[in-house]
């Protein structure tokens, strides 16, 4: 997901935070400390109530996370690497490099998180007992948690793809009929439906109760979420069953222009770009890869300066460079791809460059595949 960043590992897997979640950390935190709390606790000193809120706001995003981390460990125990827990304006998601192959690996996985949120709030609810007289903020933030636990497990277990509920109910579906695919189309069309019937549900509430359109105008921006996330995990389901086998020695481009990096940028776009139109050049010297340049790095420098800017100068060399081996899985290379913001990546072996692997060429032949019905 473009956009966040890192702060860090938990159990190894990355955690990151995207900045749409500031937007819903603010809103969360301003609705617990100037209504929630309060309209239900009048009498606290104002910052009593921002410091509870804040406090709270963050302890359930942590509960996000924890859920997440459910999702992320058992995925890994059932053989399915996860690369990254990212925080966004949704609440999380983990990042697996692939989807289950196994329909009870993804009951697992899927049922996981759910079982995870309704234990941190009975814990929570624990805690609300133990602080009943001893601390009226303590116990009502750990009231609070103890009950959005239990509605982030319940929301969670809502049959709609790609929900925990939706991926439990594909499972199943795909334990019965032992067609994955099959699942998968049956399990988003649901998931389309509960995204539809969440924005019919927000629509009502704004004009029945006027009062409360915040609420409905978020419950439908959630449905019309749910609904365009549903038809793009099928889209992906779609490309992954495509790309299945597919290694990246396979698609990659040989013939990837390689430039020195002691040439000029005047000469590259004369020579190369006016000429082939070519968009990303790999950087080598003696055949080891130093870099990789590209249209974004050219547009970087002041046209008036090409003639005496070398490549080297604006190149990104091949220590921040994430590199693809030629027996990788196309497929888990175009996820890392989307992960870091990247369209190109060079293919490395043994040290020496053999091609480079671009998405546009992959999507060409996703698009070809699919015109043929193969």
């Amino acid at each position: 997901m473009g956009g966040a960043f890192s702060l860090g590992r938990i159990f190894g897997i990355q955690f990151r935070i995207h900045y749409s979640w500031f937007i819903i950390f603010v809103l969360i935190t301003f609705s617990l400390s100037w209504q929630y709390f309060p309209y239900a606790y009048p009498g606290w000193s104002a910052p009593v109530y921002w410091l509870t809120g804040i406090a709270t706001s963050l302890l359930f995003f942590t509960s996000v996370v924890a859920h997440e981390l459910a999702h992320s460990l058992v995925g890994r125990a059932n053989g399915i690497p996860v690369r990254s827990i990212t925080l966004f304006i949704f609440g999380g998601v983990a990042h697996m490099t692939r989807e289950a192959t196994r329909h009870g690996a993804e009951f697992r996985m899927a049922l996981a998180g759910p079982l995870a949120s309704l234990a941190i709030g009975g814990l929570f609810f624990l805690l609300y007992l133990m602080l009943q007289g001893i601390s009226e903020p303590a116990a009502a933030l750990a009231f609070w948690l103890a009950q959005i636990n239990v509605v982030l497990a319940l929301f969670n277990l809502i049959p709609g793809f790609p929900l925990d509920g939706g991926r439990i109910f594909r499972s199943l579906l795909w334990r019965f009929s032992g067609n994955y695919q099959r699942a998968t189309r049956i399990a988003v069309e649901v998931g389309r439906g509960v995204g539809y019937l969440f924005v019919a549900g927000g629509i009502v509430l704004m004009f029945l109760y006027p009062g409360r359109w915040f609420n409905g105008l978020w419950l439908a921006f959630i449905g019309l979420f749910l609904s365009y996330v549903a038809t793009a995990s099928y889209r992906q389901a779609q490309w992954q069953a495509a790309l299945q086998g597919i290694r990246v020695a396979d698609v990659m481009a040989t013939t990837c222009p390689a430039v020195s990096p002691d040439m000029t940028i005047s000469r590259v776009v004369q020579d190369y770009i006016f000429i082939s139109g070519h968009r990303c050049f790999l950087v080598a010297a003696d055949g080891e890869l130093k870099g990789i340049l590209t249209l974004r790095n050219i547009k970087s420098v002041d046209r008036k300066n090409w003639d005496n800017t070398s490549v080297g100068d604006v190149m990104t060399h091949s220590e921040r460079l994430k590199v693809a081996q030629p027996d990788e899985e196309v497929l888990s290379v175009l996820e890392q791809m989307e992960e870091y913001g990247i369209s190109q990546m060079p293919v490395v072996s043994e040290g020496r460059i053999t091609g480079l692997l671009d998405r546009d060429d992959v999507l060409r032949l996703l698009y070809t595949r699919s015109r043929l019905g193969i």
